[in-house]
Parts: structure tokens; C-alpha cells; sequence
């Protein structure tokens, strides 16, 4: 179990951050953990959780990978972006309230550019679901986050 707090690993801020503990983690691959509350952010009525909400909680365990990496360097923790998923399939529609789903990320490739793709898995007892995502962590993350010069529009008296 790691114990560093998930807010200093993940670019993500107070309910937005899902996933809620790092299980282990090592050069290729990343264990997470989450207890489907009924009152979160995306909960349906009946306090389950929608099965697309998986794809971000892949997404933040990868998220979670790379910030245990970066610690480890003594590095930042830099902004990434999911670019996409490919092969999404899970076996229920909701994840019920009170549900304990298991996370894990494999690190199939990333490059120098910061291009990467991960399989990933959630687990629980009769509950399983797989993605294929694509992900970038670009060496200078603010590029992406600063807004454009706005250009005037014709000329002023």
C-alpha cells in the first residue's frame, strides 16, 4: 500500500479526484482501489455508479502511475491527457453502492514523446471491465492550458 496522499499524485482537485488508495505499483503496472459511495459526483439515484465512469477511473489510475513515478524521481507531478479508449466492454451497466472495485493499469508502451497506451481492468466479484487507453503527457504541459492571444476583429475608430 502506498501512503503518499492521492492529491499530491494526481492534477485532479477535491471531488474529482475517484480513485481512493494506491495499492502497489512498479515500472509497468499500477494497482487502485475505490468503494462505489452513494453519494459521489456521478451517482445515479439508486447510488450506483454508470460503467462509463469506469474509463475515468482507469484513467485516474493511470494518472496515479505516473505521479508515483514522478515522485520517485523527485520530479512534479505533470498534467497528462486521456486521448481515448478503444475496446471498452464491462459486463454490468452500474457499478452498485457500496461496491469495492480493484483498478489495475499495465503499461503497454510509452514513448519519448509521451505517448502511451495501457490496458487496463476492474475488478469485483461479478463485475469485470477492460479498456485500451491512449494517453499523452507532453513535455510542456502548459502550452496546452494558456489561452490563445485573442486577435482583434477589424479596426478601432
Amino acid at each position: 500500500m502506498i501512503d503518499w496522499p492521492l492529491a499530491e499524485l494526481l492534477p485532479h482537485a477535491g471531488d474529482m479526484i475517484f480513485i481512493e488508495q494506491i495499492l502497489a505499483f512498479d515500472e509497468e503496472q499500477i494497482h487502485t482501489r475505490l468503494t462505489v459511495r452513494p453519494d459521489g459526483l456521478f451517482s445515479q439515484p439508486d447510488g450506483s455508479l454508470p460503467a462509463w465512469v469506469g474509463i475515468e477511473l482507469m484513467a485516474q489510475s493511470v494518472a496515479a502511475f505516473a505521479g508515483c513515478h514522478a515522485r520517485q524521481r523527485g520530479d512534479a507531478v505533470a498534467l497528462g491527457f486521456l486521448l481515448g479508449s478503444r475496446k471498452f466492454e464491462c459486463n454490468v451497466e452500474s457499478f452498485p453502492a457500496g461496491t469495492e472495485l480493484t483498478i489495475h493499469g499495465i503499461r503497454s508502451l510509452e514513448d519519448d514523446n509521451g505517448m502511451g497506451v495501457f490496458e487496463c481492468h476492474i475488478n469485483a466479484p461479478g463485475i469485470h471491465a477492460t479498456a485500451r487507453l491512449n494517453v499523452y503527457r507532453p513535455p510542456q504541459p502548459t502550452h496546452y492550458l494558456s489561452e490563445p492571444e485573442s486577435s482583434s476583429q477589424g479596426t478601432q475608430p
